[in-house]
């Protein structure tokens, strides 16, 4: 990834709009920025949320509040709470998301 033609801002993530995107169960809720060919997220899953996708866009996540499942196609689990983070690489490895109680995330893509 490379950044060009982005001048120093900052983002009142409260003030930015808010996308409803529906999973298999539940909710995922975006706030998104783009800068340049970056796009940059708060996301919110609802309690019990549970993808529609398996996805392949690399991410760089990192869990602000709750507890988030990740899981591999080929079958790894992953549980990253407050403080940890996941990076994966477009088209390395589909992975998918979950939550019981409910996930805050960072993440840049």
């Amino acid at each position: 990834m490379e950044m060009h033609s982005i001048p120093f801002g900052v983002t009142k993530w409260e003030e930015i709009d808010t996308t409803v995107h529906p999973g298999e169960i539940g909710q995922a809720i975006w706030r998104t920025q783009y800068f340049g060919d970056i796009r940059v997220r708060i996301v919110e899953y609802t309690p019990g949320y549970l993808a529609d996708h398996w996805c392949s866009k690399g991410h760089v996540l990192y869990c602000l509040d709750g507890e988030l499942h990740t899981e591999l196609e080929d079958g790894r689990k992953f549980l990253l709470i407050p403080g940890m983070s996941y990076q994966v690489a477009d088209q390395a490895e589909q992975h998918r998301s979950s939550t019981i109680t409910g996930a805050k995330l960072f993440i840049v893509d």
